[in-house]
C-alpha cells in the first residue's frame, strides 16, 4: 500500500485546518450578510403598518389631496423594494406570506377607491393587512434569529471540529512522527555507546520507516563488521599470546642449551615446556646411538599416563623418518633430529586422525628439533674437544715427563752402571763421584718433579692471564730471593687461551732459570704490543748473566722454552745482556691478526 510522506501528510492536515477556518469565516460572513439584510427587511415590513394606516386615512378625508399622491406612491415603493424580491419569486413560507399580504393590500386599495369603506369601517377595513403584516415581521424576526443561531452554530461546529483537527493531528504527531523519532534516537545512542543489537520497528513506509530500515541495515552491516573485528582481534590476541609463548618456550631453551649441555631432566623440561607451548599432549623424544636401533633415552611429558609406544617396533619408529603417518586410529608426525649427515632420534606428536596439526604447532615442534639437534651436536663437538684436550694433556704430560724426569732417570740409570762397575774393581774414586752424581741427579729430578706438578696444577682462569702472572710471581718472590716487577701492556690484545697458557709457562719457565742460575736481585717481565700490533715478551735480570754452554747446564728448561715458542709460532731468542745479566726476548702474531689477514688478503 502506497503510503504518503510525513512532509505530504503534514501538509494535508494544516490544509484541512485552514480549510476549516475559512469555510467557516465564509459562511459566518454569508449569514451575517443575510442578517443586514433581514433587519431591512423587517423594518420595511414594519414601516407598511404605519404607511397603510397613513394613506388610507388621507385616501378617505381628501383622495386629490397631493399628499395622498405621495403616500400612496411611497407604499408602493415601499412594497417593491429589492429588499423583497427574494419574497416574490420565492417558493417559501415566507414568501407566501409575504404575497398574502401584498395581496390584502391590493383588496384594501381596491375596496378604498370603490368608497366601499367608511371612514368609520377604516380600522375594521385595515385590520386583516395589519394583521397579515404583522405575521410578515414576525416571520421576517425568527427568519433573522434562525440565522443568527446559525451562525453561532456554526461557529461552535467551528470550533469543536478544530479542537478535534488539532487534538487528532496532535495525537498523529505524537505516535507518527515523535515517538519514532524518539525510538530513532535512543537507538542512535545505544548504537553510539556499541549496543549493535538495537532495531527500530516502524509500520509505514515514510521518511521515518525509510530512516528506520537504513538504520537497522546499517546497525546490521556494524554488527556484522564489529563481531568480525572483535572475533579477528580475538584472533590476533590467541595468536599473539601463542607467538609470545612460543618465543618464550624458545628463548628459554635456547638460553638452557647455551648454559650448559642438556641432560635428562632438562630434555623433561623440555618436553614439558613443548606440551605447553605447542597445545599438543601427545608428544615423545627418543634418542638414539648412531649405530643403535633402539632409544637409549625416552622423554615423555611429565603428567603422561600411559606409554604410547607400548606394542610398537622403536625400530622401525625411530628410522621411519620425518612425516606424517596413520598409526592405530592416530595421526603420527615424525621430526628427526638431523645436523650434518649426523642422526641422533626422532620427535614424535600424536593427535586423533580425524584432527590435525595446525601450522604454527608443526612450525614449533620443527623449531625444537632444529634446535635439539644443534644442541646434541654441540654436545657431541663438546665430548670430542675434551677428549681431543685430554689427547693433547697426556702428550704435552709425556713430553714433559720424557724431556725431564725420563732424561733425568736415564742418566741416574747410567750412573748406577757405573756405580756397579766401580764397586766391581773396588774403585773408591768412581764410587765417590758417582755418589755425587747420584745425589745431585736426585736433587735436580726432584726439584723438576715438583715444578712439572706445579705446571701441571697452573691454569689461567675467568681473571685473565693478568691475574695469573701475579699469582705465580707473587709465588716467585716467596720462594727466592729475587725481586718481580711486572709491566703489563696487553689489556686490549685479545689473546686465546692456548695463548695465555704457552706464555705463562714461558715467563714460569725463564724465572726459574733466573732464580737458579742469576744471582740476580731483580728480574723485570715487560708484556708488549708492537707497531704491528704483535705480541712482545721480554724478561731481564741483573744477575751474572748465561754461560757460553747453557744448553748443557738447564737444557731441559730452555728445550720447553724454544718448544712452547714454535706452538706459538714465534721466536725466541735468550742471551747475555751488554750491562749484565740474561735477557729473554720473544714475540708472535695472535691469533686474531692471523683470522684478519686472509680477509684483508680476501678483500684487497
Amino acid at each position: 500500500m502506497r503510503q504518503f510522506s510525513i512532509v505530504t501528510r503534514i501538509g494535508i492536515a494544516l490544509s484541512l485546518m485552514v480549510a476549516l477556518t475559512v469555510g467557516t469565516l465564509l459562511a459566518s460572513y454569508w449569514l451575517s450578510e443575510r442578517a443586514d439584510q433581514d433587519a431591512l427587511a423587517i423594518n420595511k415590513a414594519g414601516s407598511l403598518r404605519m404607511q397603510s394606516y397613513r394613506y388610507a386615512w388621507h385616501h378617505l378625508v381628501n383622495p386629490a389631496d397631493e399628499s395622498a399622491q405621495r403616500l400612496a406612491e411611497t407604499l408602493q415603493a415601499t412594497w417593491q423594494h429589492p429588499v423583497f424580491n427574494r419574497l416574490n419569486n420565492g417558493d417559501s413560507e415566507l414568501s407566501a406570506q409575504f404575497r398574502a399580504a401584498q395581496q390584502s393590500w391590493q383588496t384594501v386599495m381596491a375596496r378604498l377607491d370603490s368608497g366601499a369603506v367608511a371612514p368609520a369601517q377604516l380600522e375594521q377595513a385595515l385590520a386583516p393587512l395589519i394583521t397579515e403584516l404583522d405575521n410578515l415581521v414576525s416571520a421576517l424576526q425568527h427568519e433573522a434569529e434562525a440565522r443568527i443561531r446559525a451562525i453561532r452554530l456554526i461557529q461552535v461546529l467551528s470550533l469543536f471540529s478544530t479542537i478535534a483537527l488539532a487534538g487528532f493531528i496532535a495525537y498523529w504527531l505524537r505516535t507518527r512522527v515523535r515517538q519514532p523519532l524518539q525510538l530513532l534516537t535512543q537507538t542512535a545512542r545505544r548504537i553510539g555507546q556499541g549496543d549493535f543489537t538495537a532495531r527500530v520497528k516502524h509500520p509505514l513506509a515514510d521518511e521515518l520507516g525509510v530512516l528506520a530500515t537504513t538504520l537497522n541495515k546499517m546497525n546490521d552491516a556494524i554488527g556484522y563488521m564489529y563481531g568480525n573485528l572483535e572475533k579477528r582481534v580475538d584472533e590476533q590476541t590467541r595468536a599473539l599470546q601463542r607467538s609470545n609463548a612460543k618465543l618464550e618456550f624458545l628463548y628459554n631453551m635456547a638460553r638452557s642449551i647455551i648454559e650448559r649441555s642438556p641432560g635428562y631432566q632438562d630434555f623433561t623440561d623440555i618436553i614439558d615446556g613443548l606440551k605447553h607451548a605447542s597445545q599438543v599432549d601427545d608428544i615423545e623424544l627418543c634418542l638414539i646411538t648412531p649405530a643403535g636401533d633402539k632409544p637409549y633415552l625416552q622423554v615423555q611429558p611429565a603428567d603422561t599416563a600411559e606409554d604410547p609406544c607400548a606394542g610398537v617396533d622403536c625400530a622401525e619408529c625411530v628410522t621411519a623418518g620425518g612425516g606424517v603417518s596413520v598409526m592405530e586410529g592416530m595421526r603420527v608426525y615424525r621430526y628427526p633430529l638431523e645436523r650434518d649427515n649426523h642422526y641422533y632420534g626422532v620427535l614424535v606428536a600424536r593427535c586423533p586422525r580425524t584432527a590435525q596439526l595446525d601450522e604454527w604447532q608443526q612450525q614449533l615442534l620443527q623449531s625444537v628439533t632444529d634446535q635439539l639437534a644443534i644442541a646434541l651436536s654441540l654436545k657431541q663437538e663438546e665430548e670430542q674437544v675434551r677428549r681431543l684436550a685430554l689427547i693433547q694433556e697426556r702428550t704435552v704430560i709425556a713430553r714433559e715427563l720424557h724431556d725431564s724426569l725420563a732424561q733425568a732417570l736415564s742418566y741416574l740409570k747410567i750412573q748406577v752402571t757405573r756405580l756397579d762397575k766401580g764397586i766391581a774393581k773396588d774403585n773408591k774414586e768412581v764410587i765417590e763421584d758417582v755418589s755425587h752424581e747420584l745425589r745431585e741427579g736426585l736433587s735436580s729430578a726432584y726439584r723438576q718433579l715438583r715444578e712439572l706438578l706445579t705446571t701441571f696444577r697452573l691454569k689461567v682462569d675467568g681473571a685473565g692471564l693478568l691475574n695469573a702472572l701475579q699469582t705465580t710471581l707473587k709465588q716467585f718472590e716467596e720462594q727466592s730471593e729475587l725481586k718481580f716487577r711486572l709491566d703489563y701492556q696487553l689489556a686490549n690484545a685479545p689473546l686465546a687461551p692456548h695463548e695465555e697458557i704457552h706464555l705463562l709457562q714461558i715467563i714460569r719457565e725463564a724465572c726459574q732459570n733466573a732464580i737458579h742460575h742469576s744471582q740476580g736481585s731483580e728480574v723485570t717481565i715487560r708484556l708488549h704490543e708492537t707497531i704491528d700490533h704483535a705480541i712482545g715478551m721480554n724478561i731481564e735480570d741483573d744477575g751474572v748473566g748465561i754461560p757460553e754452554q747453557a744448553e748443557k747446564l738447564n737444557h731441559y728448561g730452555l728445550a720447553i722454552m724454544q718448544e712452547r715458542s714454535k706452538h706459538l709460532g714465534g721466536e725466541i731468542t735468550i742471551k747475555r745482556r751488554p750491562e749484565g745479566g740474561t735477557g729473554v726476548y720473544f714475540h708472535f702474531q695472535p691469533e686474531y691478526l692471523k683470522e684478519r689477514q686472509p680477509m684483508a688478503s680476501n678483500d684487497a
